[in-house]
Parts: C-alpha cells; structure tokens; sequence
C-alpha cells in the first residue's frame, strides 16, 4: 500500500490514527469552551488521483469541524480503512480502481456505520440507481460547487441523506420507467398505516417534508413524523431508500 491510502500521521511525533488529529487541532486552534469540545468529522477520501484527493483534503480541513483521517486510491484500500478509522463519512469516486462502486458501497455500508457519498462524473451515470440500493446516503456530480460537498458531507455525517434535486429527478425518472405491480405486494407494506402508505408515496414522487404537509393539509412536524415512523417500520436508512421501496412494492404506480 502506498502512502496516501494509509493513515495521516498525527500532531509532530509522527502517530498513526485519525482521531487525534482532531483533538490536537481543535486544543491548538480553537479556545477553551464548548465549541472546542465538539467532535470533528472523521472523512476518508477514495479517490484514484492524487491531485484531486489533495485538493478535495485542502477544502474539508479547512472548514470547521472537518478532518480526513485516511486517503485511498483503490477499492481494496477504501473498504480496509473504512473499517480500520471508523471514518463516519467515505467520499467514493465512482471509477475507483477495484471492484464495482456499486458492490463496495453494500461491503461498505454491512462491514461499518460509515455513510457512503458517491462521486459521480454525469447526472445519466447508470450505477445511480444500483448504489442507492446498495446504502449510499448521498449522490453528487463531480462538477457541483466546493460549498456543496461541505455541506453534503455534514449532512451525511449528521445521519441525513443528500443528493441533489436534479439526480433525485433522475433516480425517480429511472424507477418510474420501469414495469410495475398493479398492487402493493411487499410484505413490509403491511405494517404502514393508511396515512404512512400516503406520505410513502408522496416521498416516492420526489415530495419533501413541507410539499407533504401542504398536501396532506398537516403540519411540517406531522409529515416528519410520518416519514420517520415509515422508515422505522421499513427498516430503510434513508429517505433516498423510501424512494426505492416506494416504486418496487408498487406502492407507486410510473407515470402517476
């Protein structure tokens, strides 16, 4: 393995280990007090060029609360150090060399607790669909604003999903193409109350919490509540999950 798929060294003497790093750069950098108690972001970058991963570390450790424990170039790299630094969230370039995205994100997301954010060249990349349902917490194009992955990677890290409007356009657009049941036939549906299957389905058509609430003339905190208590009973990690089951069950009928 080379240097950069292994983990950084710490503070002047030369430590392994992420965890640290953070520690000493919040005593070092910041004042006694409670903000300087709050835990950095632990981030591992899987990506297979040496100059993006540097510049991709230059922006996340130069926000607050951010630090890169480990860097990987290859997909054996990234599963091993995702498990070994308890890295909370992976940035994952699509094209890493090694096996599929696609695989790596399910061995990832069985082996650890770390979300994965997948890195993808187009909006029409076809693994988009197969890496939500293989657990990816977050999708974004390679050529969206600096400040966007910041926030994609605390909102991650947060227990959020973040993908963009427009891949969550595409991701439905993809599911609404496909053959459907003429009626809901997963088992799992059963456990949802009539208004649970409502608001699954809204989730389906892309809806928000808010665009929920309007609809169904609730209030905001119903909706949320609603979408939670669904994920729960589906046992799904994330809204984008929802999305999924919503039109493989044909809860939601294409085209609707």
């Amino acid at each position: 393995m080379n240097r950069t798929a292994r983990e950084p060294l710490n503070g002047r003497h030369g430590e392994r280990g992420g965890s640290v790093v953070a520690l000493d750069r919040a005593r070092q950098t910041r004042p006694l007090g409670r903000v300087a108690t709050l835990p950095a972001v632990r981030v591992l970058i899987a990506e297979h060029h040496a100059l993006v991963r540097a510049g991709v570390r230059v922006l996340l450790e130069t926000a607050s609360h951010l630090t890169v424990v480990a860097e990987a170039a290859t997909s054996d790299e990234a599963l091993g150090l995702a498990r070994r630094t308890r890295a909370q969230v992976t940035l994952l370039d699509a094209d890493l060399p090694g096996s599929d995205c696609v695989e790596l994100i399910r061995r990832i997301r069985a082996g650890t607790d770390c979300a994965v954010l997948l890195l993808i060249g187009s909006e029409n990349d076809g693994r988009i669909f197969g890496a939500l349902r293989a657990g990816a917490t977050g999708l974004m194009v390679k050529d969206a604003e600096p400040v966007e992955l910041v926030r994609a990677v605390r909102a991650l890290a947060q227990g959020d999903v973040s993908v963009s409007p427009r891949l969550m356009q595409r991701v439905i657009a993809e599911l609404a193409s496909r053959p459907y049941a003429a009626s809901p036939t997963d088992e799992r549906l059963e456990e949802l109350t009539p208004r649970e299957r409502e608001v699954m389905a809204l989730v389906g058509l892309g809806l928000n919490n808010a665009e929920i609430a309007e609809r169904l003339v609730v209030t905001r905190a119903t909706a949320k509540t609603h979408v939670s208590r669904a994920m729960l009973k589906l046992r799904a990690r994330d809204r984008a999950q929802l999305v999924v089951f919503a039109y493989d069950s044909g809860l939601v009928i294409p085209g609707t």
